[in-house]
């Protein structure tokens, strides 16, 4: 007998992250919705013959294919703190505001599972009020949700991007409980910040990098000395910013993913788009993870009754009590009330059940940074400016930061400070 053959919808699809890590796991992709023009390209290229849709306002309900699973990322501008001076909209916000159609179009279609990812901002995003209100509705439209802050370093990529991803799943609790918490536990890293100055590579090779990079941000990628908290690549005539062929590699996408066909790889006006496409993302080996976790649980038949006992198999969540009140009972529109929402929790039977759990799988996945560097990257484009590095140096004495060793060697350097 064949084995079955499920499907993926995804919407806000970015560069298909999603997608995928998906397809590793054997779904196939039959929707893409995508309204950034650059974006568009890079989907068009890989999936030439899955439905296309731009604007999730304007997609028709009839038109969506069927598909066991539907995933996005939906935006997080509104939702950010990395946001400067700006306030944070959150749903008010046009941008994030679009979960609501992406939940509209969930109660028309209920497909059995959905996947969503944002940015960690989402549970203090309008005092978690934000957060309260996503709950409240995927759990009115009959979702059991299980939700999870987990940090890419520990599944297979170096690089610490911390992400809340939700598991909602159709009636069913047992499923959604297993796609996201490991019965035996998370894993209990220690002195994580040490891996930030640490370096990899031997006192006399180049080029020089810590073992993990910091989180990617959707920019230009150029630099003008105004952020210390990017990842830099030390090499024997300068100090250069990522390249954007390595910030696929620190997402998981294959080499070159965010190329467009017959568009030069040293086109700075490309590589900009391709680093905000690529800080946009999301980390391909983490959503891998929760795939394969998912296609696991969509052969298996569980007896619902026996919730409350297999719940006591997951150490996280042995010593947690279900909430008090009802979560439809909660007015999350009063701006005199505030919510902390711990990293890790449930929702079923209209009650909500939390765990401050570690961001990780119950076993790290180790990767290294230095194997992802190119190693020949000469190409002046990608370089720091003397202006750039004494700005970084500035920065970081102004906000008594200690950066890597070699880095801070090869600024100083570069800034002719130690002249």
């Amino acid at each position: 007998m064949a084995k079955k053959k499920y499907c993926i919808n995804s919407f806000f699809a970015g560069i298909g992250g999603f997608d995928v890590a998906f397809e590793k796991q054997g779904f196939t992709t039959s929707l893409l919705c995508e309204i950034n023009p650059f974006c568009n390209q890079i989907l068009n290229r890989h999936w030439p013959n899955a439905m296309k849709e731009g604007d999730i306002n304007t997609i028709k309900v009839d038109d969506i294919p069927d598909a066991e699973l539907w995933c996005g990322g939906f935006p997080c501008q509104d939702i950010s703190v990395a946001r400067g001076a700006s306030e944070r909209l959150g749903l008010k916000g046009k941008r994030s505001g679009l979960f609501y159609r992406f939940a509209d179009l969930i109660e028309q279609k209920k497909p059995e599972v959905v996947i969503i990812e944002n940015v960690a901002g989402l549970f203090t995003s309008n005092k978690g009020r934000d957060f309260g209100v996503i709950l409240q509705t995927l759990s009115s439209l009959g979702y059991c949700v299980a939700w999870r802050l987990l940090n890419s370093r520990y599944f297979g990529v170096p690089q610490s991007r911390t992400r809340v991803y939700l598991c909602c799943w159709k009636n069913n609790p047992v499923k959604a409980l297993n796609v996201m918490f490991d019965a035996q536990g998370a894993f209990k890293p220690t002195n994580e910040r040490k891996d930030f100055i640490t370096e990899e590579s031997l006192a006399e090779e180049y080029p020089k990098v810590p073992k993990v990079a910091y989180c990617l941000a959707a920019s230009s990628g150029r630099h003008t000395g105004t952020d210390w908290s990017r990842t830099y690549v030390v090499c024997k005539d300068g100090v250069r910013r990522l390249s954007p062929l390595e910030s696929e590699r620190l997402q998981g996408f294959p080499d070159n993913w965010t190329l467009p066909t017959e568009q030069s790889v040293n086109d700075d006006n490309i590589n900009t788009l391709r680093y905000t496409a690529i800080g946009n993302a999301v980390s391909v080996p983490v959503v891998e993870w929760i795939a394969n976790r998912v296609k696991t649980q969509l052969v298996r038949r569980d007896n619902l009754d026996d919730f409350e006992n297999v719940l006591t198999q997951f150490n996280d969540l042995i010593k947690s009590k279900w909430s008090d009140s009802k979560l439809s009972d909660v007015d999350f529109t009063d701006t005199a009330k505030d919510y902390k929402w711990k990293r890790g929790g449930i929702v079923w039977s209209d009650r909500v059940l939390e765990c401050n759990i570690s961001p990780t799988p119950a076993k790290a996945i180790p990767s290294s940074l230095l194997k992802l560097i190119e190693k020949d990257q000469n190409n002046p484009v990608y370089y720091l400016s003397p202006n750039a590095a004494e700005g970084i140096l500035r920065r970081v004495d102004g906000q008594n930061r200690t950066l890597f060793r070699p880095l801070r060697i090869a600024l100083e350097k570069l800034s002719s400070r130690n002249i």
